[in-house]
């Protein structure tokens, strides 16, 4: 397979009980399957951890994980946990994040833990901005429809062919992705002397054009994870590990979701 610019999608282990189609889905299911394409195919008959993963298994555990981050982050929202809400759920995802990825760990507890704590998270970052001034009000479900119409962009681009992921794509998203990340912790370093830092976070011209950036990185990453996890079904990866792929995903929708609400504050600024 190849290397992803999302390191929870590296390295996963095959399994010898053959190959899984991405797209096929269990008969008479049509399920989420059908927008990767194929048809229907048996259920396979080996134990359900241990049998090759299908595109079933990673849309419907990455649905459920997005689904509990909404739903945590918009009573996180309500509640208005401030940033006791922010800080917890960051550090507590970073935390988890790092278990699961250096453990290469298919808990799914843990797994549904990282999104819990990340929708706390954002949801308490989207209620503090609501709240601060009505300027801000709705910028929520704005940013949730920006990721989806990410999300649905980039599957169209990498069912149709749009782009084709090749390993010299891969390598220059993840050196952006890289450098991406050195600018963002220089610009924290720098703001703690100079006001504004770098002002790559000021709500300036060069601010929109950053988050523009983060954006369309973010995006190139979706693609790759669409394209890892495509190699990963075809490659007969046990289903346990439609919980590791699906903490991949959501590390790529929670970077989207920073990025576009960032983006839609200085617009409304």
């Amino acid at each position: 397979m190849r290397t992803s610019s999302n390191p929870a999608f590296r390295n996963l282990p095959t399994s010898p009980g053959g190959y899984a189609r991405f797209g096929a889905a269990p008969a008479g299911m049509a399920g989420a399957g059908g927008m990767f394409g194929g048809g229907g195919s048996p259920m396979p008959t080996a134990a359900a951890d241990d049998r090759p993963l299908t595109v079933d298994d990673v849309v419907q555990k990455t649905a459920l994980n997005a689904v509990l981050a909404i739903a945590v982050g918009i009573a996180s929202a309500v509640v208005g946990l401030g940033f006791i809400g922010i800080i917890g759920g960051f550090v507590v995802g970073l935390v988890l994040a790092l278990i699961i990825i250096f453990k290469q760990s298919t808990n799914k507890a843990l797994v549904l833990g990282y999104s819990l704590a990340e929708g706390v998270a954002l949801g308490s970052l989207t209620g503090l901005l609501e709240s601060s001034s009505s300027q801000y009000a709705g910028i929520g479900f704005q940013a949730i429809l920006g990721v989806l119409g990410v999300f649905i962009g980039m599957l169209v681009v990498y069912k149709t062919g749009a782009i084709r992921v090749t390993p010299r794509l891969t390598k220059m998203v993840i050196g952006a992705a890289i450098g991406v990340l050195i600018l963002m912790v220089a610009n924290l370093l720098i703001s703690f002397f100079v006001d504004g830092g770098l002002g790559l976070r000021s709500g300036g011209p060069l601010a929109i054009i950053f988050s523009l950036v983060c954006i369309g990185i973010g995006a190139f990453m979706l693609l790759l994870d669409f394209d890892q996890a495509d190699q990963a079904v075809k490659a007969g990866v046990p289903a346990r590990f439609a919980w590791y792929l699906a903490f991949g995903f959501m590390t790529t929708l929670v970077w989207l979701y920073i990025e576009i609400l960032q983006l839609l504050s200085y617009f409304r600024q």
